[in-house]
């Protein structure tokens, strides 16, 4: 069995502990060697909502782009993403990366533009893979984010998952 490490850059601004942890749980049933970064509280982008919880996970799976990207549109749903009668964003997941995959995937594009565009999902690339290059501007996330010219505030939050805090002490 191949194993593709993907990037998923998750964001809750409805009760955001509780669909942030249940998105986490979901991905554990079927994602590999589950690593999350810290979470943030950011204001949101193109929508007029409160303010939103977003982290990053890196793992690793066995599905194809489609099917995975099929499997998360289900756990949004599940999580009330899709309900006529919901006010903010219960759920997002979004594929980042997905191996060093570049380009239009059935209408999903890769890597994900808003990695460059936004400061709550580079941040967390820069923390949980520092080292590993964007795929198309060929430079580590740590070095995107500190040359990141991003007007976006963030600020770290406490947040626990399965009894780990994923937020590090040092950034709160």
């Amino acid at each position: 069995m191949s194993l593709t490490q993907v990037y998923l850059g998750l964001g809750s601004n409805i009760e955001r502990e509780t669909h942030l942890r249940a998105g986490l749980d979901a991905l554990a049933g079927f994602l590999v060697d589950i690593r999350c970064s810290a979470v943030f509280e950011s204001q949101p982008v193109g929508i007029k909502s409160g303010p939103f919880f977003n982290l990053v996970v890196s793992a690793f799976t066995d599905l194809p782009l489609l099917e995975l990207d099929r499997r998360l549109k289900f756990i949004e749903a599940d999580n009330g993403r899709y309900a006529p009668d919901r006010k903010g964003l219960p759920l997002d997941i979004d594929v980042l990366l997905y191996g060093e995959w570049v380009g239009n995937f059935d209408g999903l594009i890769l890597p994900r533009a808003e990695i460059l565009k936004n400061a709550f999902v580079l941040w967390p690339l820069a923390l949980i893979a520092p080292d590993r290059l964007h795929p198309e501007a060929g430079k580590p996330f740590a070095t995107l984010w500190a040359e990141a010219r991003i007007d976006q505030v963030l600020a770290p939050v406490a947040f626990e998952w399965r009894g780990g805090q994923l937020t590090p002490p040092d950034l709160l």
